[in-house]
């Protein structure tokens, strides 16, 4: 690429967005190079207006224009949410999307049987954890689910593990037992709790560090090697303070993946 072109491409902006099925992450990127993020909930009654108008809101904080931005790339597991960020690009910048999916990361190798099953979350979490660490990798998310995605030493995608999130577990206890409270999700200060609310927390938060030491360990003896682990989602940073693996954590993870997988689609073009 000539040097005028490159200044011209890192001078650009790339909205990145990735719906997840609680929270939705939209950050700007000029070149590689993260502006800011702005986090929302995700509600599948919004419509594109709506979304356009926070999502104005955000840019105007960041005094980001409309004419500044050349690219979006949407990651999203909540169908509905895709098409509305779709006609949020088109009709609002007039610029056609790149839709994250097995296909358009065809030169990701999926060793699963059906690569179009693997969300487009996990697939970003396995491009931008191996571009920057090597393999083999276990990529860990703390999301509504925690998902666990495996990438082997040649940076293939061979599978992983899906696990209720921390704060679905929490919910989903509260709404199932009638007497069980809702409750914060802060360790307590022993495993034997002296209260329904440190029992609880106690059972979450102590039950998913083990959870996840034991599925890092059970990866690695099928993996039969030690792998890297990096985290990713709101609660990493929580669950290994509690843990002795070592872990790198990336917050940023998913919109980094989708800014590689964008510049990959937009050279090929």
């Amino acid at each position: 690429m000539a040097k005028s072109s490159q200044r011209q491409k890192d001078s650009e902006i790339l909205l990145a967005v990735d719906v997840g099925n609680t929270h939705t992450v939209v950050g700007a990127f000029r070149g590689t190079q993260l502006l800011d993020s702005w986090r929302m909930a995700t509600r599948v009654v919004r419509t594109a207006d709506e979304v356009w108008i926070l999502l104005r809101q955000f840019l105007d904080m960041a005094k980001i224009e409309n004419r500044q931005i050349s690219g979006m790339a949407i990651s999203s597991v909540v169908p509905e949410m895709t098409t509305v960020y779709q006609r949020v690009s088109e009709q609002r910048l007039k610029l056609k999307p790149l839709i994250v999916s097995a296909k358009e990361v065809s030169w990701l190798k999926i060793r699963c049987k059906n690569p179009a099953q693997v969300g487009a979350d996990r697939l970003c979490n396995a491009v931008a954890a191996f571009k920057k660490y090597g393999g083999p990798l276990i990529i860990i998310d703390f999301g509504t689910a925690t998902t666990f995605d495996v990438v082997d030493k040649e940076g293939a995608y061979i599978g992983g593990v899906i696990a209720p999130g921390l704060e679905t577990a929490v919910a989903s206890l509260h709404h199932q037992a009638a007497k069980l409270p809702k409750v914060d999700l802060v360790f307590p200060d022993s495993v034997i709790g002296c209260t329904t609310e440190k029992s609880i927390q106690s059972g979450i938060l102590f039950g998913s560090v083990e959870m996840v030491e034991g599925l890092i360990r059970r990866i690695s003896e099928e993996l039969a090697t030690q792998a890297k682990v990096i985290a990713t989602g709101g609660l990493a940073t929580l669950v290994f303070s509690h843990s002795k693996i070592k872990v790198s954590i990336e917050p940023d993870l998913v919109l980094e993946g989708i800014r590689e997988i964008y510049d990959h689609w937009r050279e090929a073009q």
